[in-house]
């Protein structure tokens, strides 16, 4: 495992900002020689604290700007149950996140759509289909002033 060390944190938080950022401007940013800078990312990647890099995406620009959080009860407990839904719910591409909680619901879902219609088309065949799910309530997103995924 790294050390989180405050210059390490100071990486972790330069590479969540811009994960394109070069090496030697990283380095520049946290107060390093571009050689240390780069072996602390690399051990920061080999102790399993970045597991990965990614492309953030305008959801609006790609069509999928109706942006909702939904809480689904089940009726069953069972690891049957939770597997079979769980299994639907990676299959459906308008289901960005899926977690399973404690609480009065099991799952707190985030779907993005292209609008109410077709989110009506996801609530209606694919949760409305599912033979576990007996609650859903669904929360529609109208701003997110602080998203740190963005």
């Amino acid at each position: 495992m790294a050390k989180m060390d405050r210059i390490n944190q100071q990486i972790l938080q330069e590479l969540t900002s811009d994960g394109r950022i070069s090496n030697l401007d990283l380095a520049d940013r946290v107060g390093l020689s571009p050689s240390a800078c780069l072996r602390r990312v690399q051990e920061l990647e080999r102790s399993g604290v970045i597991t990965g890099y990614r492309a953030v995406l305008d959801r609006q620009a790609m069509g999928l700007g109706f942006v909702t959080y939904i809480g689904v009860g089940l009726g069953e407990h069972t690891k049957e149950a939770q597997q079979a839904f769980e299994r639907a719910m990676a299959e459906a591409p308008e289901v960005v996140e899926c977690h399973n909680i404690t609480g009065t619901i099991e799952y707190f879902l985030r779907v993005e759509c292209a609008d109410l219609p077709s989110y009506k088309r996801f609530h209606t065949d694919i949760l409305g289909t599912s033979p576990y799910v007996t609650a859903i309530t669904t929360y529609v997103v109208m701003g997110s002033p602080k998203d740190l995924r963005s």
